[in-house]
């Protein structure tokens, strides 16, 4: 079973609907023996980065999820779930983060995009992870936010997208895997990568 990480944010019920269409169940949840039950997390997200730290903190869940991360257990964050997993962010004042990751959580300065960036745009592999098995480099995926990360260590970097800068939106390192863009919002190459991660879950 996959649990989704309820955190009374995000696009849940979407990505829940993903997992289905390619025949995998998944529950949303917001209790902590639910995942640490689990044989696979997701953490889906929409919404500011500093109210999401605080309801994980709330409904205790950021121990739970860092405990799954160190057990091995495949981990899979979408959007705000992908900036979460690193230090801290600039959004509305620096907040920490789960610190999974090092780095920081920084806005687009330019003054010619618009902000938020939606839609969508380009997907080209630093480091093709086998979530994306059976995807092509240069895919479009769709996305919807203001911030993106910075990571320290750019080795975990698998993903790049041009938008006023090239910017990381994609990271893979061992069993966590993360993305700036909606696989759930990105017809059948994000129901792959949904079905792909439903498959490294079984494998795990």
């Amino acid at each position: 079973m996959i649990a989704i990480v309820d955190y009374g944010m995000g696009n849940l019920r979407s990505v829940q609907k993903g997992f289905l269409k390619v025949g995998i169940d998944a529950l949303v949840t917001s209790k902590a023996s639910d995942i640490d039950n689990a044989a696979g997390v997701v953490i889906p997200g929409v919404g500011a980065f500093k109210d999401c730290m605080g309801n994980l903190q709330s409904l205790n869940l950021i121990e739970t999820i860092k405990r799954s991360i160190e057990k091995g257990k495949p981990l899979l964050g979408i959007c705000l779930g992908l900036q979460l997993l690193f230090t801290e962010s600039e959004e509305f004042g620096n907040s920490a983060g789960l610190g999974v990751f090092k780095g920081k959580v920084v806005k687009f300065t330019d003054k010619n995009l618009k902000i938020p960036h939606m839609g969508w745009n380009v997907v080209s592999y630093k480091r093709k992870p086998p979530l994306f098995d059976g995807i092509e480099d240069g895919n479009y995926f769709y996305f919807v936010h203001s911030y993106y990360v910075s990571p320290e260590d750019q080795s975990i970097i698998s993903g790049v997208t041009p938008y006023g800068v090239e910017f990381t939106s994609m990271i893979w390192k061992d069993n966590v895997f993360a993305m700036q863009f909606h696989p759930e919002k990105s017809q059948s190459h994000g129901l792959k990568i949904l079905e792909n991660f439903g498959k490294i879950v079984k494998a795990a």
